[in-house]
């Protein structure tokens, strides 16, 4: 079924009753072409552009909950392109020109909104780096401006710019950044996916893979032993888990990630605003609740939910550049697990098992990159060497010296 308007209208018309269910509910079969572990965006995405890129339809897609509960639903929706490293930004402008015909490409409205991203300078220093970001990013075909204060307030007034201690000096804008509702792209992707027959499969959680003589034959499952020519594993912040079950120890660490939502105000926040003196960035979502973030908690979890430390800090953040968001009352809050690399950059590749494939170590940017991820990995998939685009992103670079340090703060995930 195509959506469209006027099938919105004949629905509309004659009860609701022709509509039908996004995707199929299946029992797994014994045997896929490639097995994907991981229901999420980056999994479901991966899925859908093995179909509709390369033709290969007999996959399989593994959740060990329900589609969409991990972190793609557990994000503050932001997508962007604004890095800097050569190994990043151009991996991120093709995720974000992905994002841009997403919604005509799955036919599937996920509410893509090109606000704007507006990153704040406080000192000398960073409006240096952050002129140094902007440059990198034009000369990957990403679109970068370098506003002044006067350009902020006309756009931002309701910032606080007489604040000695964190002073507003400018900032670095993005105009297509913006946000994107991060449950319709989950519900995108597994619908594109299934309607050109890949198995989505809930309730399915691996627990273990079938290796032989160094090559993956397939995957031990809750609903029992699945053969696979290629295993592709992209499970967020459950990586560490599910990969030691192959015997890998990665050099990933898993860190809760907050994110808040206000009750609903009246539109006031243009797009995405970042605190540049501390971590906090904000958005307004489509019913005016005002969705924020900041730093991770900075100690190793898997439990899907913060602590108190760093309500505060984030809060305080916010209360530093627009006091006036200090009335609002929280509506509800939830916690992401992170899968935090060692240089706070992912990892697509192959694995040292044969047939074994990990997409993982995503840190912060894992939304944002899941077009591209998915594209990336199932050309990986597909045609056995990396998409131009990912060639940096190997699991092995720490052993090269190859490391793509974007912050450029060292190895320690909690700085990241």
């Amino acid at each position: 079924m195509r959506y469209s308007a006027l099938k919105i209208l004949k629905e509309g018309l004659t009860g609701n009753k022709g509509w039908k269910p996004v995707w199929r509910e299946l029992d797994p079969k014994q045997e896929y072409d490639v097995v994907i572990v991981g229901g999420g965006g980056h999994g479901l995405a991966t899925a859908y552009y093995l179909a509709k890129e390369y033709g290969i339809t007999n996959v399989a897609v593994l959740e060990k909950g329900w589609i969409g509960s991990g972190n793609v639903g557990r994000n503050t929706t932001i997508i962007r392109s604004n890095y800097l490293l050569e190994g990043n930004q151009p991996f991120y402008e093709l995720s974000l020109k992905l994002w841009e015909g997403l919604e005509q490409d799955f036919n599937y409205n996920a509410m893509v909104s090109q606000r704007g991203i507006l990153n704040l300078i406080h000192s000398d220093a960073q409006r240096d780096a952050f002129a140094r970001r902007g440059n990198a990013m034009r000369l990957s075909g990403a679109d970068a401006e370098l506003l002044d204060t006067d350009g902020i307030q006309k756009m931002c007034p309701f910032l606080d710019f007489d604040n000695a201690r964190f002073p507003i000096q400018g900032a670095l804008w993005q105009p297509r950044g913006g946000t994107v509702r991060h449950d319709a792209v989950a519900w995108g992707y597994a619908r594109g996916a299934d309607s050109r027959g890949v198995d989505l499969i809930q309730n399915c959680e691996v627990t273990g893979f079938h290796i032989e003589n160094g090559v993956c034959r397939g995957v031990e499952t809750s609903r029992g032993a699945i053969k696979a020519k290629k295993v592709a594993v992209c499970v967020a912040g459950s990586s560490s888990r599910v990969m030691a079950q192959a015997g890998m120890r990665l050099p990933i660490e898993s860190h809760v990630l907050q994110a808040f939502v206000s009750e609903g105000l009246k539109p006031v926040i243009p797009g995405v605003i970042t605190f540049g003196a501390g971590h906090f960035y904000v958005s307004q979502s489509d019913k005016g609740g005002l969705v924020f973030g900041g730093d991770i908690d900075g100690y190793n979890t898997y439990a899907q939910r913060g602590n108190l430390p760093v309500v505060e800090d984030v809060c305080e953040g916010g209360m530093a550049i627009m006091p006036m968001i200090g009335r609002a009352r929280l509506l509800r809050m939830w916690g992401g697990v992170m899968d935090m690399s060692m240089d706070g950059s992912p990892f697509i590749d192959k694995t040292h098992i044969d047939g074994l494939f990990f997409n993982g170590g995503w840190c912060y940017g894992g939304f944002k990159a899941t077009p591209a991820s998915g594209f990336c990995y199932a050309h990986l998939l597909a045609r056995d060497e990396p998409h131009p685009t990912a060639t940096a992103y190997r699991l092995d670079r720490f052993l090269s010296g190859a490391q793509i340090d974007e912050k450029g703060q060292g190895a320690q995930p909690n700085l990241h």
